[in-house]
């Protein structure tokens, strides 16, 4: 069975940083789609930033540009997304995601809809106080 399990989340200060892990078991991270979702509390879970693993392309939410970078390491089957200049608005449970599909057409553009997506980690929790 496909286990995506997510690391690195912990609480930190306005204007810190953090790196969050995605290691996958069962599934391999070539010429998929996958990436990272965030859910704070009384809000829906919402898209921070995509990647196809077969070519790089990434996706990010416009509010996330500049500030979060998604990345892969097929070497260690793990996708990360490196969190910058957090703000308390950032605070939420991060979830890793996978699709089921593999893309031999090409290139391809990983969207932001949660249906996309097949495979999903436990979360881990990302703190920003002011």
């Amino acid at each position: 069975q496909v286990q995506l399990v997510e690391s690195g989340g912990g609480s930190v200060q306005a204007g810190g940083a953090l790196r969050l892990s995605c290691a996958a078991s069962e599934y391999t991270i070539s010429r998929k789609c996958m990436g990272w979702f965030r859910q704070a509390p009384g809000k829906e879970r919402e898209a921070v930033a995509t990647i196809y693993t077969g070519g790089g392309d990434r996706y990010y939410s416009d509010s996330m540009k500049g500030r979060f970078t998604i990345d892969q390491d097929n070497a260690k089957n793990t996708i990360y997304l490196q969190l910058m200049s957090l703000k308390p608005e950032d605070t939420a449970i991060y979830y890793c995601a996978a699709g089921a599909r593999n893309y031999y057409g090409g290139y391809t553009t990983c969207g932001s809809s949660i249906s996309q997506y097949a495979y999903w980690g436990q979360g881990t929790q990302v703190t920003v106080s002011s």
